[in-house]
C-alpha cells in the first residue's frame, strides 16, 4: 500500500466496534450449525409455530427481563425462538421499530444465553416460562398441530414483518460460511478488519453524498451479521459512525449479470481496491453457488435401540488398518495478476501469464492462463485447489505474432504460513537486454490446509494384474470376479475376489493385501451381505425408489446420482448419466439430513472418500454394486 492507501486503511481500522466480534462470530457459526440440523425451523407449520412462540412468549419474556431481571442467572432462549429472533435482528431497522412500537425500547441480547450453550442451566428460565405460559411448553413440542385459532386475536400485536420470507432468505447463509476455515482465528481476525474496511467505504460514500449499494464478501457478511445480533451496540456504533442505523438489505437475491447485486459487487470491488490498494476478493469467502438439494426433507436419525451388526470391532479395525491410504492436505487459492511494470511498448496489451505448480501435485497438475488486470482492463481471477507446498510458477507470455516468453517468476507457498493473503511485486528472471527488469504484481489469498479426499480407482480385469493398468485413464472393463484397487499414485491398496462358498452354496469376498495376506472380508447371508467380520451389513433396496443400506458403527445410504457436496454446479454434458454415479450418505444425530462421505463413479471406477473410516466398507460396497450391474 502507498501512503494514501495506508491512510485510508488506518482510518478504517480505527473504527470503534463495542463488541468482541471474533468470539461472537464463532458462537453464531455454532448456532447456525445446530439450526441446520433442525431444518423443521426452515418452513411449514413448525416454522409458523416458532414464529407464534417468538411473538407471544419470547419477546414479552425478554421485555420483562430487560426492564427488571426476573431470573438470577441469564435467560436461556429456546432454539426455535432464538432462530426467529436471529432473523428478526438481521433487519436492524425493522427490529428497532418493532421493539419500540410494542415495548418502548430496543430489546437487546445482553444477559441472554443461546440455547446451544451447554454450560448454563436452563432450569430457572424454564420455570419462569412455565409460570407465565402454563399452556405452552418451554421446549418446542413438534407433536402439536398448528392452528390459527391459537392466536386468539393476538396477531394484531405482532410485527407485520414477514418472518417466513426472512427465514427463507437466511436459511441458505450457513452453507456459504460452513467450511472449516471460517472457524479459524486468523481468518476471522482478517474478516473483522475487512468488515471495518467495508464500513469505511460506506462512510466515505455518505460523506460524498454518493448512493452506492455496497455488497460484502461472505467473510465480511458473517461479521456484519454478528454485529447486528447485538442490537443496542449495533445501533449505537452505526449512529456514531454514519449518523444513522445501517440497513442490511438482503432482499435482492438475483445474481444475474447486470442486476443490482452484480453491479453493486463490482462497484464495491472497484472502490475497495482504489481506496485501499488491496484485493477485495478473498479465497474461501466468495459465493459457492446454491446449497445442494437435500436427500430427504425429514430428518433420519438411527434408532439407538435398533440392533446393529455385532462383529468383532477389534478384528474389523485390524482389517481397516491393512489398507494404507496416503494422506494429502490441500488449500484453496484465489490468484490474480494486478499490474505490470517496465513492459516494452511493443508488448503492451499483448501479454498474459501462464501459472502452474513447481512439482507434481496430485490435486493441481496443469497449466492455466490469466490476463493482467492493468493490461486487459478487466478483473480476472483463478480459484483452484492444490497441495500447500512448493512454488507457484508464473511465466509471462507475449501474444504478438511471434509468441515468446518474456520471463518468469515464482512465489513460495510457504509465504502463506501465518497469513491468509499475499500481495507483492516480483521481478521476472528473463528480460530484454539493457531494459529495466519487468515486474509483475501478484495477489493471492488462500484457505487453511485441510485433509483432501482419498481418491482410489477400482479396476476390474480378467487378465493378471499389470502395473501398466494403474493409470486413472485406464478404461474399466467389468468382467469376471476380480477387482484391483489402486491409489492416485498407481500403488495397489488391495485386491478383491468374489467367489462361491462350496459348503454353504453362498458367496464371499476375499481380500488379498499388499502384504500377501488372504482374508475373508464379506459373506452373502440370505438377503444381505455381512462385511468385515460382521461389523457392517449391506442390505439391498426393497423397491425401485429405496436405497442400499449399510449399517454398522454408522448408518449409510448408497444413493444413485451425485448428491450433496458432489452435486454438479454446472452440468451441460447431456452424455453424463446420474445413474452412473452413487453417493454414500451418512445419517446420524449430528447429520440428520445426511452428510456425503463418498462418491463412486460406476463408469470410470473412481471412488472419492471423504472419511477414512468408510474406506474398506466403501470399497466393498462399491464392488458389490458393480457386480450387481454386470
Amino acid at each position: 500500500m502507498d501512503t494514501a492507501h495506508d491512510s485510508e486503511w488506518n482510518a478504517a481500522q480505527s473504527i470503534f466496534i463495542s463488541e468482541d466480534l471474533l468470539a461472537a462470530a464463532k458462537l453464531q457459526l455454532q448456532f447456525l450449525a445446530v439450526v441446520d440440523r433442525n431444518r423443521w425451523l426452515y418452513e411449514g407449520q413448525t416454522l409458523q409455530w416458532a414464529i407464534y412462540r417468538y411473538n407471544v412468549c419470547w419477546l414479552p419474556l425478554l421485555a420483562k427481563h430487560s426492564e427488571s431481571k426476573i431470573t438470577e442467572g441469564p435467560l436461556v432462549v429456546p432454539l426455535d425462538c432464538e432462530w426467529i429472533w436471529h432473523c428478526h435482528r438481521l433487519n436492524p431497522v425493522r427490529y428497532k421499530s418493532d421493539c419500540e412500537e410494542f415495548y418502548g425500547r430496543i430489546l437487546d441480547n445482553s444477559n441472554v444465553v443461546s440455547s446451544i450453550n451447554q454450560e448454563t442451566s436452563r432450569k430457572e428460565t424454564e420455570e419462569t416460562w412455565n409460570k407465565l405460559y402454563p399452556n405452552e411448553p418451554y421446549e418446542y413440542d413438534m407433536s402439536r398441530e398448528f392452528s390459527e385459532t391459537l392466536y386468539n386475536g393476538e396477531t394484531q400485536s405482532f410485527s407485520k414483518y414477514d418472518f417466513v420470507l426472512a427465514v427463507e432468505r437466511q436459511s441458505p447463509f450457513f452453507y456459504q460460511v460452513s467450511r472449516p476455515h471460517f472457524k479459524k482465528d486468523l481468518f476471522l481476525q482478517e474478516a473483522v478488519a475487512r468488515y471495518k474496511g467495508f464500513l469505511h467505504l460506506i462512510r466515505r460514500n455518505r460523506e460524498r453524498s454518493l448512493k452506492r449499494f455496497c455488497v460484502p464478501t461472505y467473510d465480511v457478511d458473517l461479521i456484519w451479521h454478528t454485529h447486528q445480533l447485538h442490537p443496542l451496540s449495533y445501533c449505537k456504533d452505526m449512529v456514531e459512525l454514519l449518523g444513522k442505523i445501517l440497513e442490511h438489505d438482503d432482499t435482492d437475491q438475483n445474481r444475474s449479470k447486470g442486476q443490482k447485486l452484480d453491479t453493486g459487487f463490482s462497484d464495491t470491488t472497484k472502490q475497495w481496491e482504489e481506496t485501499f490498494g488491496l484485493r477485495y476478493w478473498r479465497a474461501g469467502a466468495m459465493y459457492r453457488g446454491g446449497a445442494p438439494s437435500p436427500i430427504t426433507t425429514t430428518p433420519c436419525i438411527p434408532d439407538p435401540t435398533t440392533p446393529t451388526p455385532s462383529g468383532d470391532a477389534d478384528s474389523a479395525n485390524g482389517l481397516q488398518r491393512l489398507i494404507h491410504l496416503p494422506k494429502t492436505n490441500y488449500i484453496e487459492i484465489l490468484l490474480e495478476f494486478v499490474e505490470i511494470k517496465n513492459l516494452p511498448e511493443t508488448e503492451k496489451g499483448k501479454v498474459n501469464v501462464i501459472f502452474s505448480k513447481s512439482h507434481s501435485d496430485g490435486i493441481f497438475n496443469s497449466k492455466k492462463k490469466l490476463t493482467i488486470q492493468s493490461e486487459s482492463g478487466q478483473k480476472q481471477v483463478a480459484i483452484f485447489q492444490c497441495e500447500p507446498n512448493g512454488y507457484l510458477l508464473f511465466e509471462l507470455l507475449s501474444t504478438s505474432k511471434k509468441p515468446n516468453s518474456l520471463g518468469s517468476c515464482f512465489i513460495s507457498l510457504e509465504e502463506f504460513h501465518g497469513k491468509v493473503s499475499v500481495e507483492k511485486w516480483l521481478d521476472l528472471d528473463l528480460n530484454l537486454v539493457g531494459s529495466e527488469p519487468i515486474q509483475l504484481k501478484v495477489a493471492a489469498s488462500c484457505t487453511f490446509p485441510i485433509l483432501a479426499p482419498h481418491v482410489v480407482q477400482m479396476l476390474l480385469h480378467s487378465s493378471p494384474f499389470q502395473k501398466s493398468c494403474y493409470s486413472f485413464s485406464c478404461v474399466t472393463r467389468f468382467h469376471k470376479n476380480w477387482m484391483w484397487i489402486v491409489d492416485a499414485y498407481g500403488d495397489e491398496i488391495i485386491r478383491l475376489q468374489l467367489r462361491d462358498m462350496k459348503k454353504t452354496k453362498g458367496r464371499e469376498i476375499v481380500g488379498f493385501t499388499r502384504a500377501e495376506e488372504t482374508l475373508v472380508v464379506g459373506q452373502f447371508l440370505g438377503q444381505k451381505w455381512s462385511l468385515m467380520d460382521s461389523l457392517w451389513s449391506l442390505t439391498f433396496p426393497e423397491t425401485k425408489d429405496s436405497h442400499f443400506l449399510l449399517t454398522g458403527p454408522h448408518m449409510v445410504k448408497l444413493v444413485y446420482g451425485r448428491k450433496l457436496d458432489y452435486e454438479p454446479k454446472h452440468n451441460n454434458d447431456k452424455r453424463t448419466k446420474e445413474n452412473d454415479f452413487m453417493t454414500a450418505v451418512e445419517f446420524s444425530a449430528e447429520y440428520p439430513y445426511g452428510k456425503a462421505v463418498a462418491m463412486f463413479d460406476l463408469k470410470s471406477g473412481v471412488l472419492m472418500l471423504q472419511e477414512e473410516w468408510f474406506a474398506l466398507p466403501g470399497m466393498l460396497s462399491a464392488f458389490i454394486v458393480c457386480k450387481g450391474r454386470t
